[in-house]
């Protein structure tokens, strides 16, 4: 199995110093391409000077996350796509348990590690943790993170498992499921891309897996942290992007209806916080969602909305009403 690590690259030079060193050491089975993002910092030159055996990948634009993926892998040939985000430290042995997963598990089209917090390395990481999920309204969260909660790694997800998303900080994806995807949406920019990827995918009969014997930490936040008010503009506009393409019709405007009265509340609690930048963020949020609606829902594929895609009816009421903040406990209820 040929894997290309393919690590998305803009203005992080200070990244790349201090945790491509980790990746080259410990993946000698594995091709590693940096694919730059039109940076304008000392990039490109640095990977160049101290790891030639990195390959340069360099893209004319800064299309953002899902657009710096696409251009970058047309270019790469591999059975499996490793994309790792640039702030990421992987571990010794982390290729194994994943190549061993794919070969055995035939019906795996993506797969995602164990994904730990860089600064506290025995807590889950806020993007990914141990596989993700949805509730019925489309909210997504984790097995290890629901909303800012974070649990303490106690190996109780060092199993394999089927999840229905896999995080875009550290995602494994065989090429020709990619290809037929069609690659990431790239009106997303960023963040929530992997949902869609990974929804679209389920829509059309691929699984996603989460591998618990494999893991890397993370250090997140690096481009946009949590408390960003574009984080929360983009996070609110493509989840109602993703609703829109991968439900079926009628199910889909109930859903965003509802969604849209829980944005509204959400805005509102921002305001109690004092937090007015994040409100208008989500402001903004549904007026570009009502700008570019019809163009989302020309892209759904009618034929295929098959998958059941949520494991729970509301995250928001287990967690801000029940005070549920463990995954297993949300499942047993």
């Amino acid at each position: 199995m040929r894997i290309a690590i393919v690590i998305l690259n803009w203005n992080g030079e200070v990244l790349l110093e201090r945790y491509l060193p980790s990746v080259v050491q410990y993946s000698e089975d594995a091709d590693i391409y940096v694919a730059d993002n039109a940076s304008n910092d000392n990039s490109v030159d640095f990977v160049k000077s101290n790891f030639p055996q990195v390959k340069i990948i360099q893209n004319t634009v800064n299309g953002g996350f899902a657009k710096g993926y696409n251009d970058a892998l047309k270019t790469v040939k591999a059975d499996v796509y490793c994309l790792l985000n640039s702030d990421v430290e992987v571990t010794p042995n982390w290729l194994a348990p994943i190549k061993e997963a794919f070969n055995k598990i035939p019906e795996a089209s993506i797969i995602q590690p164990k994904i730990l917090d860089l600064m506290r390395r025995d807590h889950f990481e806020y993007a990914g943790a141990a596989g993700g999920f949805l509730d019925q309204l489309g909210y997504p969260f984790c097995r290890g993170r629901i909303f800012q909660k974070l649990e303490k790694d106690k190996g109780q997800y060092d199993d394999i498992r089927e999840i229905f998303w896999a995080t875009g900080a550290c995602m494994f994806i065989k090429q020709e499921v990619f290809e037929n995807l069609g690659g990431f949406d790239e009106d997303y920019f960023a963040h929530q891309e992997e949902v869609d990827l990974c929804w679209r995918a389920q829509n059309k009969g691929y699984k996603v897996y989460y591998v618990g014997t494999s893991s890397v930490y993370h250090l997140g936040g690096f481009t946009l942290s949590n408390m960003n008010p574009k984080k929360t503009f983009l996070n609110f506009r493509n989840s109602l992007y993703s609703i829109t393409k991968n439900l079926p019709r009628r199910k889909a405007f109930l859903i965003i209806f509802f969604r849209l009265l829980l944005d509204g509340v959400a805005a509102l609690r921002f305001v109690f916080q004092l937090k007015f930048s994040h409100c208008l963020a989500i402001l903004k949020a549904h007026f570009s969602f009502y700008r570019n609606f019809w163009k989302m829902y020309r892209k759904r594929e009618k034929s295929s909305f098959t998958k059941k895609y949520y494991i729970t009816k509301s995250i928001v009421y287990a967690h801000f009403v029940h005070d549920v903040n463990n995954f297993n406990i949300l499942v047993k209820d």
